[in-house]
C-alpha cells in the first residue's frame, strides 16, 4: 500500500505512457531444459506475487495495530522506520544535484507521504479490500488518460461499474468519509506514479526513493506525534510498527526489484492489478473482514478494468517495438 511500491510505481508509469520493458531471454545454447525455463518464467511471477502478500497483510497487521497507535501513528512508524532502512542500505549521495532533481524528489516524497496518509485513514473506516479497490481507480484513470484510445473507456467504464456494485448504490454504505479517503488515496497514488519514474530517471538506483521516503516520513512526524504522542515509543507499538514498514515497504520493494529484471512492464502492472483480491484476503483472514458476493463480483470488475486496459496498451507497444 501503497508507498506501494517505487517498482511498482515505475512500471505501471511505464505503462501508461506505451513503454515496455523487454524480457529478459535465456543465452543461445544454454542447454536449459523445458522444465527449467518454465521454473525460470514463473519465477519473477512469484516474486510479484509474494511482494503483493507481503504489501497488504503487512497493511492487515496494521489496521491491528492502528487501535494502540491511531491511522497517523501507524503511518509514521512505517514510513520513519523505512526510511532509517533505505538509508543504511542506498547511502544515498546529496551532493551534485540539480534543483530540479530535488524538487522531484520532493514532490515524489510528498506524493507518497500523502497516499499513505489518506489509504492508512480509509482502512481505518472500511474495509481493507474495499480501500485497494477504490485507491486502484487512481493508476487506472491514469493509464486511461495517458493512452487515449477508446477502447480505455470501456475499461474505465468497467471499473465504474465495479465502484458502484461496491458502493451499494452509494458510498454511505462503506461510509462516504473512508471511501473519499481511499479515491484521494488514488489520485496521490497517480501523482506518485509518474514522479517515481522521473525520480528513477533522475537519480541511480535506489538513491532517489531513500531520499523521497526520508521527505514522506518527516511529513508524517508531526501528524503521528500530535495524534499518539508517547504512544509511538511502547517498545510492543515501535515492533509491529517496524513489522509493517518491513511487510509493507523494504520486503515487497526488494522482491519487486529483482521481478523486474527478468519481467515486462505490462505483465508486472497485470499482476499488480491483483491488489484488491489480496487486499481482500488479507482483511478476511486477519481481520475478519467477509466480503458479500456483490463485493467480491465488484472487486473482479476493478481487477477485469485494470487487466484489460494494460493488455490493450502492450497490444499498442508491441508494432512500435518492433519498428
Amino acid at each position: 500500500m501503497n508507498d506501494q511500491h517505487s517498482a511498482a510505481g515505475v512500471a505501471a508509469a511505464e505503462q501508461a505512457v506505451a513503454v515496455a520493458v523487454p524480457e529478459a531471454a535465456p543465452a543461445p545454447g544454454d542447454g536449459a531444459g523445458p522444465a527449467r525455463r518454465r521454473g525460470a518464467a514463473l519465477a519473477p511471477v512469484a516474486l510479484v506475487v509474494a511482494g503483493g502478500l507481503s504489501v497488504q497483510f503487512g497493511s492487515a497487521v496494521a489496521v491491528l495495530l492502528m487501535p494502540r497507535a491511531g491511522a497517523l501513528g501507524v503511518v509514521t512508524l512505517r514510513l520513519a522506520v523505512a526510511a532509517l532502512v533505505l538509508l543504511v542500505v542506498c547511502r544515498p549521495k546529496l551532493r551534485g544535484h540539480s534543483r530540479a532533481d530535488w524538487g522531484t524528489v520532493l514532490a515524489f516524497g510528498l506524493a507518497m507521504g500523502g497516499m499513505n496518509t489518506l489509504i492508512y485513514q480509509a482502512v481505518d473506516r472500511i474495509p481493507l479490500g474495499a480501500a485497494v479497490t477504490l485507491e486502484v481507480l487512481g493508476p487506472l484513470a491514469l493509464s486511461v488518460f495517458a493512452s487515449r484510445r477508446l477502447i480505455n473507456v470501456v475499461w474505465a467504464g468497467l471499473a465504474l461499474g465495479g465502484v458502484v456494485l461496491l458502493s451499494g448504490g452509494g458510498l454511505d454504505r462503506l461510509d462516504p468519509v473512508g471511501a473519499a479517503y481511499a479515491l484521494g488515496a488514488g489520485a496521490m497514488w497517480a501523482t506518485y506514479i509518474v514522479f517515481s519514474a522521473r525520480t528513477g530517471r533522475r537519480f541511480p538506483q535506489a538513491d532517489g526513493l531513500a531520499l523521497a521516503m526520508v521527505v514522506a516520513a518527516l511529513l508524517s512526524l508531526p501528524l503521528g506525534i500530535v495524534e499518539s504522542g508517547s504512544k509511538l515509543l511502547v517498545p510492543s507499538t515501535l515492533g509491529l510498527g517496524a513489522a509493517v514498514a518491513l511487510l509493507s515497504s523494504v520486503l515487497p520493494y526488494t522482491l519487486e526489484l529483482m521481478a523486474l529484471r527478468r519481467l515486462p512492464a505490462p505483465t508486472f502492472a497485470i499482476l499488480m492489478s491483483l491488489e484488491p483480491a489480496i487486499a481482500a484476503t488479507a482483511g478476511f483472514l486477519i481481520l475478519d473482514q467477509a466480503l458479500t458476493t456483490t463485493d467480491a463480483l465488484a472487486i473482479a470488475l476493478v481487477i477485469g478494468a485494470s487487466m484489460g486496459a494494460v493488455r490493450s496498451q502492450t497490444r499498442r507497444v508491441k508494432p512500435r517495438e518492433r519498428a
